[in-house]
């Protein structure tokens, strides 16, 4: 089964939901650093402090979505999606790093996908099975203009009405979308990925239409045709991704006009010229591994006792008695004493 979720700069709407997943109609607020415990539980995933949210329900505890989704979309309070829609109090940033951590957790032998994107700002975290099936995937911002000039693009079939090829704030807002498009084809090439056991975690944000409403202002027809694209990719992006995983996976959306936190993570405007950078150009994450802990503490305790091992025998050889506790010098004095 698959829910899709999403938050509109001050909503949290849930597009579609499986039967496993269970969420009331309402308008109960959603404290916005609490989406990722949303996420967690929909997942089967316990959390630090209980949520008492009445918009989720307990759902089946024994069957829990394979995938989740959330995409980010910042730059507009409300988007016309299909579901239902709860208010959000205090949306400040947040992220899926301890939904992430879990899946580590409980299934590290079996290698989940996980996807963390934000095109706009280059960045990118693929963990296990994501570096083979997204490898292809567009992540600067120049394989994304590339991308978009392909016979195989968006633009041949997207209408793109008062955007224009031309401007770099239209293509921009337009690769995006052809980064949702290229996720779900290149998964659709990997369906085996998406029948294991092991849930899959996708987090992408999309800041393309924030630039366009900054560009052209939130009044002209350009902002209209972007929002009204966008939520057209989004419905079709969420409809692709639960029929890929057979109807098990829960896929949220989440619209801020603006963080309200000042604490907000430091991003820089995508149309900000930037001189690739020599040792990280792409600003990828650290591959943590999780084993690390397991082998920092053998080679640690190892050599404690390694260290002890030989303090302990230098000591006893130190105050050792030849004639007493060496068998040695012990045959030979009695060999001299027979003699």
């Amino acid at each position: 089964s698959v829910c899709f979720l999403g938050v509109w700069g001050g909503e949290f709407s849930v597009l579609r939901s499986p039967q496993s997943v269970v969420f009331r109609d309402g308008s109960w607020p959603i404290p916005g650093e609490r989406i990722p415990d949303v996420t967690a539980l929909t997942m089967g995933f316990s959390v630090e402090e209980d949520l008492p949210w009445p918009g989720l329900g307990v759902g089946d505890l024994f069957h829990r979505p394979r995938a989740t989704v959330l995409v980010t979309v910042k730059g507009v309070d409300k988007l016309p999606l299909k579901g239902f829609s709860y208010p959000i109090e205090n949306a400040v940033p947040f992220s899926l790093d301890s939904v992430a951590n879990a899946i580590h957790t409980l299934f590290s032998e079996e290698t989940p996908v996980v996807l963390q994107l934000a095109p706009s700002e280059e960045r990118v975290y693929m963990v296990g099975k994501a570096n083979s099936v997204f490898e292809d995937l567009s992540v600067t911002l120049r394989q994304l203009r590339n991308r978009l000039f392909q016979d195989n693009s968006i633009l041949s079939s997207l209408p793109l009405n008062s955007l224009s090829r031309n401007n770099e704030v239209d293509l921009l807002f337009l690769s995006e979308l052809q980064v949702l498009h290229d996720i779900a084809s290149l998964l659709s090439r990997h369906k085996h990925l998406a029948k294991d056991h092991s849930p899959d975690l996708y987090s992408l944000e999309l800041s393309g239409l924030d630039e366009v409403g900054k560009r052209y202002g939130e009044d002209s027809q350009q902002f209209k045709d972007a929002s009204q694209i966008l939520v057209d990719s989004l419905q079709k992006f969420a409809d692709e991704m639960f029929n890929l995983y057979g109807g098990n996976a829960v896929v949220e959306v989440v619209a801020v006009k603006e963080f309200d936190s000042p604490l907000s993570r430091k991003t820089r405007s995508i149309l900000q010229s930037s001189q690739p950078e020599k040792e990280n150009p792409y600003n990828l994450a650290y591959p943590y591994n999780y084993d690390y802990s397991v082998i920092f503490n053998i080679i640690l305790w190892m050599m404690i006792g390694l260290a002890l091992a030989v303090i302990v025998i230098s000591y006893n050889l130190w105050n050792m008695d030849p004639g007493y506790d060496s068998i040695i010098y012990r045959m030979t004095n009695q060999k001299i004493r027979m003699d």
